[in-house]
């Protein structure tokens, strides 16, 4: 494949020559606004650092110590971190590219994956890239969002403010400081690495400036489980994370394999080994600010992941969001040019303490069709309103249903098959055609009284926007054969990446939240109950977190069905279920006119349904 390279000069700033450095180099200049890069690559200090942790999760008698590789700027002044921390280095590579570190003959960090290094640090940056315990370079053991993983970020902050000890070497006694260091540090990643972004962050660790989580995870039973229903993926945080181990991890961890394997039961309960991995019970300590990023249609690390975490953090926490239509993809590759201009002010508001001002500008920006944008001063935005809709014979409103609703679940649904009509095997609802626009904006739930003819009964549950439209398709983006150039490149380290576009197309109905549920765990989650055939049973159960804007002459649909193949795992014997429509309704963050309810029949024949990729 031949490139095409394209370098790109953003507001000018890549225009400028980097100054070699000197002993009266600032650690950062300004122009424009903005930080310069008046340092160069060339003689930028590449170094490794290995941090005692405290933990000796491996059992091997000495404190497991975590590998974060560094390069920073040669300068006198000191300068702050941006910081990833991930499993993935040695491994699945990130980024779009599926970049992995090098090093050279005597073990000096050469490649450092994505496009942070050449552009922050001639800016005044350094940038760590920090391998968990029990991957990569690191010791330890992988324990999927818990301690371990954890203490992997907070050990190397502690670090870089002079609170931990760091070695030259992995067992050696040489120590290393920190003294480049201002101590502020920004943690940015994609999935797992936005996870423990989040998890750090729910320590309050000081010197935590701010946090990036881009498509990140902010309770792991939420990425296996779903209201006590197992996901079709992998059914527990052991078959993960051993993918990742390195060689010492798989012979030193099987009794934290064997933890997590039987703190994650099969049948969904909510266990302790969870609650230690749920980073929202523990949101009231976050400090930084927080700049997320998530796709509409990512059924990966579904979008409940963000808005939930968005929910609970303290009201004093300056917060901005990017909601695109995309799957599981970085912004740098649906969105670059924006995305590198924004996260490069986003950095030196909190890191370098540049007062631009873009904590005050406006909260969310949303993608209403292929890389059309809205912005909105506060999320949700002003005026939205959680309103009750209800399911009846004259479809969905606010007027109460009354009778029943029955259909049988042959386990084998997908979204296509159930809007489609082609299965059978749920029952749908719908508004009258919108007068005007109506926005869902928020995280929304439903109740539902329903009754099952076995012992064993999942559930389903869509709102969907009805009508046509224009949407990114697949995962959202295609990749390109030209690229662009987003830094200083060095001999080892290039700095250009391939273009993409917006992967688009037409349909008739769009997902816009989605949910599952185990009915026999309708009164807890911990502590799932014995389903009598016949009985009714109430339970309420989440739907994801959107932003969606349903156009005047679409309709709102509300869908409830049995399992959803292409996402939750079968129950053992399929039920016929019987809803109570009296005693069901859906809780929904809306802006705009209630709409009022139609009973006249929907069905869809192409559907925008989301995009279930790898974690990575």
């Amino acid at each position: 494949m031949k490139r095409v390279r394209v370098v790109v000069a953003l507001a000018g700033a890549l225009t400028l020559t980097p100054i070699p450095a000197t002993a009266a180099t600032p650690a950062f200049s300004l122009s424009g606004g903005v930080s310069a890069p008046i340092h160069s690559m060339a003689d930028a200090v590449r170094e490794t650092v290995y941090v005692d942790t405290g933990l000796d999760a491996d059992g091997d008698g000495s404190p497991d110590r975590v590998t974060a590789d560094i390069i920073r700027p040669s300068t006198t002044g000191r300068v702050p971190v941006i910081m990833e921390a991930s499993p993935y280095y040695q491994s699945a590579g990130r980024g779009n590219e599926s970049e992995v570190k090098t090093y050279d003959s005597a073990g000096v960090p050469v490649k450092f994956p994505l496009f942070y290094d050449n552009y922050f640090v001639p800016r005044g940056y350094a940038v760590v890239l920090v391998d968990f315990l029990g991957t990569n370079r690191s010791r330890g053991c992988v324990d999927v969002g818990g301690q371990s993983e954890i203490t992997s970020g907070t050990a190397v902050i502690d670090w870089l403010n002079g609170r931990r000890t760091g070695y030259t070497t992995m067992t050696g006694t040489t120590t290393k400081t920190a003294s480049w260091s201002t101590g502020a540090v920004g943690m940015i990643g994609k999935s797992w690495d936005g996870s423990i972004a989040n998890g750090v962050a729910a320590t309050g660790v000081d010197g935590l400036k701010t946090i990036v989580p881009i498509a990140g995870i902010s309770s792991w039973y939420d990425w296996f489980r779903s209201d006590g229903v197992a996901y079709t993926s992998y059914s527990s945080p052991t078959g993960l994370g051993t993918q990742f181990e390195n060689a010492n991890a798989r012979s030193r961890c099987g009794a934290v394999r064997t933890q997590m394997t039987n703190g994650s039961p099969a049948n969904g309960d909510y266990t302790a080994m969870w609650q230690a991995r749920d980073f929202v019970r523990n949101a009231s300590r976050v400090k930084a600010s927080i700049f997320a990023v998530h796709g509409q249609n990512d059924l990966n690390v579904k979008t409940v992941q963000f808005g939930q975490f968005w929910d609970a953090v303290p009201a004093s926490v300056p917060k901005k969001l990017w909601f695109s239509q995309t799957a599981h993809v970085d912004p740098f590759d649906f969105r670059r040019a924006e995305w590198v201009a924004t996260l490069h002010r986003w950095f030196d508001r909190w890191l370098l303490n540049v007062p631009n001002g873009i904590e005050n500008e406006p909260q969310v920006s949303a993608e209403r069709a292929p890389d059309q944008w809205e912005d909105d001063q506060t999320w949700p935005p002003a005026g939205t309103v959680s309103t009750v809709l209800r399911p009846s014979s004259s479809g969905f409103g606010t007027t109460p249903g009354t009778g029943t609703a029955a259909f049988t679940d042959n386990g084998n649904a997908t979204p296509a098959t159930w809007l489609s009509g082609a299965n059978t095997g749920r029952v749908t609802y719908s508004t009258a055609p919108l007068a005007s626009d109506l926005r869902v904006a928020g995280t929304s739930s439903i109740t539902v009284g329903v009754s099952s003819s076995t012992p064993t009964a999942h559930l389903t549950a869509y709102l969907i926007d009805y009508g046509q439209a224009r949407v990114r398709t697949g995962d959202g983006i295609r990749t390109l054969t030209t690229e662009s150039c987003w830094g200083e490149s060095r001999t080892g380290d290039d700095a250009c990446y391939y273009d993409t576009e917006a992967t688009a197309g037409d349909v008739d109905a769009q997902i816009i939240a989605r949910g599952w549920a185990d009915l026999a765990n309708y009164a807890s989650l911990s502590a799932p109950r014995t389903i009598t055939p016949g009985t009714k049973y109430r339970m309420t159960f989440r739907l994801s977190t959107t932003d969606h804007v349903i156009p005047a002459g679409h309709r709102l649909g509300l869908l409830v069905g049995g399992t959803d193949s292409s996402m939750i795992v079968r129950p053992s014997q399929l039920p016929r279920l019987t809803v109570d429509l009296a005693d069901t309704s859906v809780r929904i963050p809306l802006r705009g006119s209630v709409p009022s309810a139609s009973a006249d029949p929907i069905t869809a024949t192409s559907v925008s349904a989301g995009t279930q990729s790898t974690l990575g």
